[in-house]
């Protein structure tokens, strides 16, 4: 930190493949590696689809969940999340992907409950169509429904840390 009043200069999280074809395996570690500039040694785990799963935590500069989002999401197969723990003066970051519905980011707070912003709201209401569908999609809603049967799977699987230089 350099110094008091200063935003964080680096921060965590976890990528999670929830879901990926064995062939595209090398290519998720090569893109997350290429991301974080430092090797991905992901240990992969069968999923409920026949498909394969894997986490890693990250060590990296603020933003690094964004980077690893948009390392990921040329590969519309596989099913992710990345979050980016929220840090001094910084707001977390969760972005899911699921086949079909594209890739969703939300702000998180502290205790990782998706915020979902004053002009965000006013911008819903004013638009006057579903309300409740728009407030449904600014919180991830249809993501989580897709990714939450894949999930559990996360808790047993193995981590592995990697870390970024911040300078």
């Amino acid at each position: 930190m350099r110094g008091s009043n200063q935003f964080a200069a680096s921060s965590t999280g976890v990528v999670y493949i929830h879901s990926s074809p064995a062939a595209l395996c090398p290519h998720v570690q090569w893109a997350l590696a290429d991301a974080l500039g430092a090797r991905a040694d992901l240990r992969w785990s069968p999923t409920l689809d026949d498909q394969l799963s894997a986490s890693v935590e990250w060590t990296g500069p603020v933003g690094t969940a964004g980077a690893l989002a948009a390392a990921l999401r040329p590969w519309s197969l596989l099913r992710f999340e990345v979050t980016e723990d929220p840090s001094e003066g910084v707001d977390g970051m969760r972005y899911c992907h699921v086949p079909g519905l594209g890739l969703w980011q939300g702000t998180t707070n502290a205790v990782g409950d998706v915020v979902v912003g004053e002009q965000r709201l006013r911008a819903i209401l004013a638009g006057g169509a579903d309300v409740g569908g728009e407030i449904r999609r600014a919180l991830g809603t249809a993501w989580d429904e897709a990714l939450e049967p894949f999930r559990f799977g996360g808790a047993g699987a193995e981590v592995t840390w990697l870390h970024r230089y911040v300078s």
